[in-house]
């Protein structure tokens, strides 16, 4: 298809329209002259006439020929009609010559134009001088040179200007079509990048408007304090926040802000507006209902080519689950679960900071807070009252901290406070003062589910800032101090003294040898004799010793807690068990079958497999369990007491006979005695040492030995160290006796001697019960 801005497209369409009219016009006119020159006898038009028209029609139809052999055709029939003209009519006819070169110029262009021109000023030139055709010019002769010169010459002339104009025309037009063909397909060019960006815009818009995170675009205005308008939002953002895009469109970016919508955060971010600079913020947003929610934001600016923002761009991410998350991490890694107070971890770090500041920190305390006998309410009520009472204590602690104290749950019942603060010239006042209210508070009782529960609290005091102080030394020197505020009878407060650490360093080193004593050869069993009131040999209690390797001796008093407190107790326990059953068959070789006394702690007792441990024992040493007494305090029956007394029935059915010793210190009653399967009560020194001149000793002991006679169960009596003791004892039922009087702890060898040089015979309380009420 020839496009509307070709030069060749429009000449063809002109030719077509030309020949068209002339084919019609020829038909129209030429019938008449033909008619009319035929009936006047003028052969010679009506032939010419006749050639033109047929020849005009012929072209007319002849489609199929090119363009350029029709224009010619064309041409050749003007140039045909005007020389016929000029011979049959006259010189007026020499206007029909023109008309080649100008439709030469207007058809084929200007050089067919001038070739027309020429061929037609040499025709009317030559038939003037032949004389074919009459050609004149007022006062010059007919037919002259001179005539048909000036004649040609004129009709050159005119022809000249015709042929140019048209050309000139013709080819301006050509320029400006070819322009207009540029400029087509520039514009086309254009149209085609219009719309190539128009669908990439489309698919930009539709893309944004599909995106998880939230996008605003905002009108940058330069004016100080303007608000940036609203001008575009995604679907993602009208999802979160639930307006509508109506709502929002001429709004301010800060329609989203809230009350607590960090202000600093603004601030940053309006700055950074101001300078044209993108900025990344995270800050709390509302939804059309209110809800908080955080958005990690990125603003950017948006520049036209000019250089000069024009439009802020924001694309937001919901990071709401994602700060859930990590408050959620935090408060684990820096708070208690159960009473949401500050962990170990993060009164530490406080503590490190005040360490950090050197000289310049403020007189500060540290308080190791311990409830007394918590455990006693977990065991008899459960772990969730005992959670509810630890909970309602970190309450009372918090309200009496300062705001810029710290109160912290170490876990189980130890709490620390943190005194921040203290005038310096009588901090340890000041933190003493604040102690006593603590004391007070926690000794208030707690209502928990409608029942009242009693506590107390053993509260140890350290100060700060001292030389060379740790966080490690600060926490240790408050928990030593309330150890001291416990051993000192509970409910009570402590201050650290460099004393207590010497303390706690001796024990400790007391610790750490009592390890390696067992594997030296260090600890022995010594063996005490208890008799009968005719002071017959009837039993005997095998006591730890430790003597170092370098001839001191540690007394039990000392080492025995220290076993405890560090667990070596157990391992001490089973040594004991297999010294005493080797000690039984080395008294029954010698033919003194005692039964041994050997004392039990409760973490021993308590071990999960100590049943299966002291059966593997007896096993091994192939001693009789019925020759062994378990002496047990009555602190055992304080904790799983059905587990206590399940345990003590299946060592019973063993052979194993139990013993209560310490008895009347402790928390037995009747009941318990009774479901436990004992064989033994042993009453404290410390009513023996007042027996028989103080009354109330006396009166514990008489109760003592008529409550065992109602039971069956045989008595021993300790520390018994004069005669007036044993007497009392022989003349009120005659338990068995243990005591200086009658023997010291001695290594075995030794008891063996002094069992040598006893009299035969005696009776063993395996045989009978001597020494049971009678």
């Amino acid at each position: 298809m020839v496009a509307f801005n070709d030069i060749a497209h429009w000449r063809i369409k002109i030719f077509t329209l030309l020949l068209s009219i002339l084919a019609v016009l020829g038909v129209i006119m030429a019938l008449p002259s033909i008619a009319v020159t035929a009936y006047h006898g003028r052969w010679m038009v009506t032939l010419v006439d006749t050639v033109a028209l047929a020849w005009l029609l012929a072209l007319w139809r002849a489609h199929g020929l090119p363009y350029r052999v029709r224009v010619f055709n064309f041409l050749a029939i003007l140039y045909f009609v005007g020389v016929a003209m000029m011979l049959t009519i006259g010189p007026i006819s020499q206007v029909y010559l023109l008309a080649p070169p100008i439709l030469a110029a207007v058809l084929l262009g200007t050089w067919p134009a001038l070739a027309a021109l020429a061929l037609s000023g040499a025709t009317i030139g030559t038939l003037a001088l032949t004389g074919h055709a009459r050609l004149y010019v007022s006062d010059l002769p007919d037919q002259s040179p001179v005539a048909t010169l000036v004649i040609v010459l004129n009709y050159v002339g005119i022809g000249l200007l015709l042929t140019l104009t048209s050309s000139a025309l013709l080819q301006r037009l050509s320029r400006s079509m070819d322009d207009l063909r540029s400029f087509n397909g520039s514009l086309e060019d254009g149209r085609n990048k219009l719309q190539a960006v128009n669908a990439e815009l489309r698919l930009t818009s539709a893309a944004v408007a599909s995106l998880n995170e939230m996008v605003i675009i905002a009108q940058a205005v330069p004016e100080p304090g303007a608000e940036q308008p609203i001008v575009f939002v995604n679907d993602a953002l009208l999802r979160r926040t639930g307006y509508t895009r109506a709502e929002m469109l001429g709004q301010s970016t800060r329609m989203l802000h809230g009350p607590d919508t960090a202000r600093a955060e603004v601030a940053r971010v309006v700055q950074a507006m101001k300078r044209g600079t993108p900025v990344t913020a995270e800050m709390l947003n509302y939804t059309r209902s209110g809800e908080p929610y955080w958005v990690e934001m990125e603003l950017t600016p948006f520049a036209g080519e000019d250089g000069i923002n024009t439009h802020w761009v924001l694309v937001g991410r919901d990071v709401t689950e994602r700060r859930k998350a990590a408050e959620a991490i935090h408060q684990l890694a820096f708070y208690d679960v159960l009473t949401g107070l500050p962990n170990r971890r993060l009164l530490m770090d406080r503590l490190q900071a005040l360490l950090d500041a050197g000289p310049a920190a403020p007189h500060a305390a540290v308080m190791f807070i311990d409830l007394d006998h918590f455990k006693n309410i977990n065991d008899a009520r459960g772990h969730a009252t005992g959670d509810l009472l630890l909970r309602a204590a970190a309450q009372r602690l918090s309200q009496l901290a300062g705001p810029a104290d710290t109160v912290a749950r170490l876990g189980g019942d130890e709490f620390v406070m943190l005194l921040a603060g203290l005038a310096g010239d009588d901090a340890a006042g000041g933190a003493l003062a604040v102690a006593a209210r603590i004391r007070a508070a926690l000794a208030q009782p707690f209502d928990i589910g409608g029942q009242s529960y009693q506590s107390s609290a053993s509260i140890g005091v350290t100060l700060l800032p001292r030389a060379d102080q740790s966080v490690d030394d600060l926490l240790r020197e408050a928990d030593i101090a309330m150890y001291r505020a416990k051993a000192g009878g509970r409910d009570g407060v402590a201050l650290f003294e460099d004393t207590m650490r010497a303390e706690v360093e001796r024990r400790l080193a007391i610790e750490r040898d009592l390890g390696q004593a067992l594997a030296n050869g260090e600890l022995q069993m010594h063996v005490q004799l208890q008799v009968d009131r005719d002071e017959r040999p009837v039993g005997a209690e095998l006591l730890m010793r430790w003597r170092r390797a370098d001839g001191t001796s540690v007394p039990p008093d000392v080492f025995i807690p220290a076993a405890e407190a560090s667990g070596l107790i157990v391992e001490l326990g089973y040594w004991a068990l297999q010294q005493a059953c080797l000690a039984w068959l080395r008294l029954s070789a010698a033919g003194h079958a005692l039964p041994l006394s050997v004392n039990v702690s409760p973490s021993q007792f308590r071990e999960p497999d100590f049943v299966a441990q002291v059966r593997a024992i007896l096993h091994e040493t192939g001693a009789p369990a019925g020759q062994l007494i378990f002496e047990v305090t009555e602190g055992l029956l304080i904790e799983n007491l059905d587990d206590t007394i399940a345990r003590m029935h299946e060592l019973a059915r063993l052979g194993i006979r139990f013993s209560i010793d310490d008895f009347g210190t402790g928390y037995s009653n009747l009941a318990y005695l009774r479901r436990m399967p004992l064989y033994e009560l042993k009453i404290d020194r410390s009513f023996i040492h007042d027996t028989p001149g103080d009354a109330n000793g006396t009166a514990i002991v008489q109760s003592i030995l008529a409550m065992a006679g109602h039971l069956g169960l045989r008595v021993v009596a300790e520390g018994v160290e004069t005669q007036d003791q044993a007497a009392f004892l022989a003349a009120h039922g005659g338990p068995g006796m243990q005591g200086y009087l009658f023997a010291r702890p001695m290594p075995l060898a030794d008891m063996l001697a002094l069992l040598e040089r006893t009299p035969r015979g005696t009776a063993s309380a395996a045989e009978s019960p001597v020494g049971t009420a009678a």
